[in-house]
């Protein structure tokens, strides 16, 4: 198989590199783009470490195809915010301890900001649903519902 060059919008810049057809999004982004807040843990899209936004809804990025990013949008934890200038659910994560070992937490943090990219005043279901696919084995739920909650209510004040 042939390499291809790949051209998408990562985080604001518009990114081209070469991949292989067999690559996954998530081994292009690690492994030749150096964004290692994308996390590989299960492999199979079962435990959402790896997830991104692409075009505006979370995605496994282990399982999709590095080509199917061709013209797409996708960000990362790293284009969402940093030292300096943190983004609300990055804020609120850490202000109510809803990160421990923190390997799950790009991922769970990129699932909620799409929920909230969408719906700034969600319920604590609608919560609940936009984390279902990323798995914690540290914290339980409760203080990444809390940090999600008072995330959006961060956002609807800077608005």
């Amino acid at each position: 198989m042939s390499s291809k060059i790949l051209t998408f919008t990562l985080n604001g810049e518009t990114i081209r590199v070469v991949v292989e057809p067999s690559d996954m999004l998530a081994d292009v982004l690690r492994d030749k783009l150096n964004l290692i807040g994308v996390k590989k843990g299960c492999g199979q899209g079962e435990c959402g470490a790896c997830t991104v936004i692409m075009n505006g809804d979370a995605v496994t990025s282990c399982i999709i195809p590095a080509l199917k990013a061709e013209g797409a949008v996708v960000e990362t934890i790293e284009g969402i915010g940093g030292p300096g200038k943190y983004h609300p659910l990055q804020e609120s994560f850490m202000d109510l301890g809803a990160i421990q070992c923190g390997f799950c937490t790009p991922g769970m943090i990129m699932s909620a900001k799409a929920l909230l990219d969408k719906n700034e005043q969600p319920t604590r279901e609608e919560i609940r649903e936009a984390i279902s696919g990323n798995i914690c084995r540290c914290t339980g739920y409760v203080k990444i519902e809390k940090a999600v909650s008072a995330a959006a209510e961060k956002i609807r004040e800077g608005k």
